[in-house]
């Protein structure tokens, strides 16, 4: 009554500073407490609030699965797929005033215009497909799918930088903060895979994608929906493993007595954060087992290992190309592949030739098998594939 609770605060002096309504709220037998745990059992409560779980989108989509196929550094699609004829006339000249008078342009200065050439392609263009789409000798492997392709050449920013670009292409923005669209993707609606995360990076080339782990930050979204990178090869996560002499048994049992802890947490505070601690812990440990036989592209025939180009156990775009199509078959929402180096503006003997060449041999086959491959298997037709 009234009373009991009013000696209570004079006799705890920690509670002398808690209103009556907090003390009820926050006790872990309080009335809240009680009536929830008298309607909810441990398994209903875990299985209602599973952030995972796949959810019906507002609109019937075309596309369940999508593929982002990121190029890191900024492919010069002036070699690639955007065919300039006039560019290629004014090759080697100075740039006319008219066209950079008043302007501003990322490391070129436009008072200096005799020192400015223009420079066109020296690839060769040619037209493919039924739909015509110009493609050059760089992607001889791309060019067969051009009637599987949709170009988007009405793309548009200020920012040029290689970390503010990337985290923009991602997020929407230049600044940090920010949900990646792969967390946007799985928080909106969910995944069908039970054992692997629904959003996925799997990283190739010599070095990272500048701004790192930002790429694919949840921002403030629950972390539960920041992408997991997955490596090609040894461990696909690190510290997934079992430490030695802990057996599945004494993994599950440590995993039930954190569970247990969790829940009894959530009952007291109705933390929603809580819920997706315990659907984390929960998938780390189906992980276990599901990421290992993921990455074992060993299992798959010859004949698709070389038409993808891939190699067990060597890390690759190729091998990526080919964990994403896994990846999609196990329901896997949202895969990200990002391949360096793109950057290729470092003079022209090095832009238009050996390290372009090497960048572009990298991805073409691999990305135009990824096409077919999904295509003959059903799984074009409800997967997004970006090449950007």
């Amino acid at each position: 009554g009234r009373n009991d609770y009013a000696r209570m605060m004079i006799n705890t002096p920690n509670l002398q500073s808690t209103t009556r309504r907090h003390f009820f709220g926050q006790c872990g037998m309080g009335l809240g407490s009680i009536a929830l745990a008298s309607m909810m059992d441990e398994r209903t409560m875990a299985n209602s609030s599973n952030p995972f779980a796949a959810k019906q989108p507002h609109f019937a989509p075309k596309a369940k699965n999508v593929i982002f196929l990121f190029m890191a550094g900024g492919p010069s699609h002036l070699d690639l797929f955007d065919w300039k004829p006039e560019l290629k006339k004014w090759h080697g000249q100075s740039i006319p005033e008219s066209f950079i008078k008043g302007k501003r342009f990322a490391f070129m200065n436009s008072s200096f215009k005799d020192a400015n050439k223009l420079q066109g392609t020296i690839r060769e263009f040619k037209q493919h497909g039924q739909c015509g789409m110009w493609v050059s000798e760089c992607f001889p492997n791309i060019a067969t799918v051009a009637d599987e392709l949709t170009l988007v050449r009405t793309c548009k920013t200020d920012l040029f930088n290689h970390a503010p670009a990337k985290l923009f292409m991602n997020t929407g923005t230049g600044l940090f903060g920010r949900p990646s669209m792969g967390s946007w993707v799985t928080y909106g609606i969910g995944t069908e895979s039970r054992d692997l995360p629904g959003f996925v990076v799997l990283q190739s080339g010599p070095r990272g994608p500048r701004g790192g782990g930002v790429n694919w930050a949840s921002g403030f979204l629950p972390t539960t929906f920041q992408g997991v990178p997955l490596r090609g090869n040894g461990d696909p996560i690190l510290n997934l493993a079992s430490p030695k002499g802990i057996d599945g048994a004494r993994q599950r049992q440590s995993i039930d007595a954190v569970r247990a802890l969790n829940l009894k947490r959530a009952t007291e505070t109705g933390d929603p954060e809580i819920q997706t601690r315990i659907a984390s812990y929960e998938m780390a440990y189906r992980m276990q087992t599901s990421a290992p036989e993921l990455i074992d592209i060993a299992s798959e025939s010859k004949a698709t290992l070389d038409f993808y180009g891939a190699q067990p156990g060597k890390a690759s775009f190729a091998n990526n190309c080919l964990l994403a199509r896994r990846l999609v078959e196990r329901g896997v929402r949202f895969v990200q592949l990002y391949h360096t180096n793109w950057d290729s503006h470092g003079g022209p003997a090095q832009t238009l030739t050996k390290d372009f060449d090497k960048v572009t041999k990298d991805v073409d086959q691999p990305c135009a098998a990824l096409i077919r491959d999904l295509k003959a298997r059903g799984l074009l037709d409800d997967t997004l594939v970006i090449w950007g």
